[in-house]
């Protein structure tokens, strides 16, 4: 028995909670509703203020119809008793006797009353209705079951009587075996002593017209408001459509439509509307492709000068080598200005290559050549790159955490590792001295690298613009390295090639981080990186020798005497405080 009272708690409190979660999706449904749709909005809201208009309005009407119908009932019945007591007087004037000749009265006087045989109007007939006569004999020395009495008189309420043995006219609504009745009573005035009548009137026809009133204001009332919410929908719709057709032409505008327009109906403000925001695309229209062909000419521009540059390039590039070559039989100051026009000119041909690789991804005809590789084989690579300039910042050295197993992934070796040079020269450059962190790490999806230094880092605002072309930091700060200002800015290009994401993070004198995240399939999309971004605080991983105690690779780069080929070594460094 237990057992199945447990089973029946257990199913009862499952199906609350099935009903209560339903009703909670039908909630936020609606609520859903309710935040996109203005014509839902206005509909909803015309209906409910409309009900509430026309509940007022009903049981304003049902009052006053009831205390008309009430008002009318009551007048008649008095009316109608004042006959009936004149009839009574007629029918029991001079002495009216004792026990059953009173009785014999009292009954022939109810009959005269019913059937207004003393020349009133037919009680079927009258305004008031059909009614129950009683005639009771008052006697205050005698029992309520002894009073001699004609007619239904357990059916008159005592407090009635009361009114009426004290020479009162007395109205009382009176409920009585389901069955309501409107009582007048009021005294009858005979020689001998005193007799009370009272009329008993039945509501049931009352009763049924209310009901009918009730019936038909329910009706009517939800027919109103079905009409007004129906009148509302399609006025509201009127307005909606226009509105969202503009809304849809804004969205085909947005993703390139640019020939996209509205239709212009008639002269309303909707029309007006409609006529604004033509003339609203056209000029867009008009300056994106001023812009497009402005941008164009730009970058025919610049591809074309830097084509044209390279032949005289190479021209004084030969000039330049012979000089070099010959350094050691001119002057002091002639040697060294072929050593400083060599440099330039390795400067000048870094800066044309940019401009180039620039004006080929800016026209959109650069491929992505992707293939499956270890991504550690592109970090030790770029790694290489970077060798002479730690060898002109000393301390410098780059801190690599790289996993043990293989990283591979579909990506283009040659721009990835442009991308990772460009960050560590940059680090190294900005690094103050400090040692630059590599950080590699993989999930099922994405690859992710992070570059951190922690050097004079980036003020508020600045990890938005350090990937515009040409755009520094400090415009005052010398670099070391001799960049071209193109480096982050092509680096940033190359990661979009890929699908990924480059970002960057800086705080002033805590250093900056660089990430890039880059999918392990290509033309997968990107959803989170397998590295944080900002890095963990600068106290941590350390800003000078000594700071903290860690076991890290540290990658150094040497060189061989003879010059031809540098070496990577890595030892194991551990910095106690």
């Amino acid at each position: 028995m237990n057992g199945r009272l447990a089973s029946s708690s257990r199913s009862a409190l499952s199906v609350a909670r099935r009903a209560a979660a339903f009703g909670r999706r039908r909630m936020v449904a609606l609520g859903e509703l309710w935040q996109r749709s203005l014509q839902f909005r206005v509909t909803t809201s015309t209906l409910a203020l409309s009900s509430a208009v026309v509940f007022v309005l009903g049981v304003v009407l049902q009052n006053q119809i009831v205390d008309r119908l009430v008002e009318t009932k009551e007048r008649a019945a008095l009316e109608q008793l004042r006959v009936a007591v004149r009839t009574a007087e007629s029918q029991l004037v001079g002495d009216a006797g004792e026990s059953d000749s009173l009785r014999k009265r009292l009954s022939s006087a109810i009959k005269a009353i019913t059937n207004g045989s003393v020349g009133t109007q037919d009680t079927e007939n009258s305004s008031a209705g059909a009614f129950e006569p009683v005639l009771v004999a008052g006697d205050p020395r005698r029992a309520v079951e002894e009073v001699i009495h004609a007619g239904p008189l357990e059916k008159v309420p005592g407090g009635l009587m009361n009114y009426a043995e004290n020479n009162q006219v007395a109205v009382q609504y009176h409920t009585e075996d389901g069955s309501t009745y409107l009582i007048v009573g009021a005294p009858v005035t005979t020689a001998t002593r005193p007799i009370q009548l009272y009329l008993l009137f039945p509501l049931n026809t009352e009763q049924n017209t209310v009901a009918t009133v009730q019936n038909t204001l329910l009706v009517g009332s939800a027919f109103l408001v079905v009409l007004l919410a129906v009148i509302t929908f399609m006025v509201t719709r009127q307005v909606v459509l226009p509105v969202r057709r503009a809304a849809a032409a804004a969205e085909d505008f947005a993703e390139g439509d640019l020939d996209r327009r509205l239709d212009v109906d008639g002269e309303d403000d909707l029309a007006k509307l409609a006529v604004s925001y033509n003339e609203m695309a056209a000029s867009i229209q008009r300056q994106i492709r001023q812009l497009e062909e402005f941008g164009q000419l730009q970058r025919r521009f610049t591809s074309d000068v830097s084509h044209e540059l390279r032949t005289p390039l190479t021209t004084v590039r030969m000039a330049a080598d012979v000089l070099y070559a010959s350094r050691d039989e001119f002057p002091p100051g002639l040697s060294r200005s072929s050593e400083l026009l060599v440099n330039e000119l390795d400067r000048f041909e870094t800066l044309l290559r940019d401009l180039l690789e620039i004006s080929r991804l800016d026209a959109g005809v650069e491929e992505l050549s992707a293939e499956s590789t270890d991504v550690r084989s592109i970090v030790h690579s770029a790694v290489e790159q970077v060798r002479g300039v730690l060898e002109g910042n000393t301390g410098s050295d780059i801190v690599l955490e790289l996993p043990d197993e293989e990283v591979t992934a579909e990506v283009d070796s040659r721009r990835v590792e442009r991308i990772l040079r460009n960050l560590l020269a940059n680090a190294v450059d900005h690094g103050e001295g400090h040692p630059v962190r590599l950080i590699l790490a993989a999930d099922d999806h994405a690859v992710a690298l992070s570059v951190r230094d922690y050097g004079v880092g980036l003020r508020p605002g600045e990890a938005e613009l350090v990937f515009n072309r040409f755009w520094r930091a400090d415009p005052s700060r010398n670099r070391r390295t001799g960049g071209t200002g193109l480096g982050l800015a092509i680096s940033h290009e190359d990661a979009r090639l890929h699908g990924g994401w480059l970002e960057a993070w800086g705080e002033p004198g805590c250093g900056s981080c660089f990430r890039l995240t880059l999918p392990r399939v290509a033309g997968d999309t990107l959803r989170h990186s397998p590295v944080p971004l900002p890095p963990d605080p600068p106290a941590e991983s350390g800003g000078t020798a000594g700071e903290n105690r860690e076991a890290t690779a540290v990658l150094s780069a040497s060189q061989d005497r003879d010059g031809s080929e540098a070496v990577v070594n890595v030892v194991e460094q551990e910095e106690t405080r």
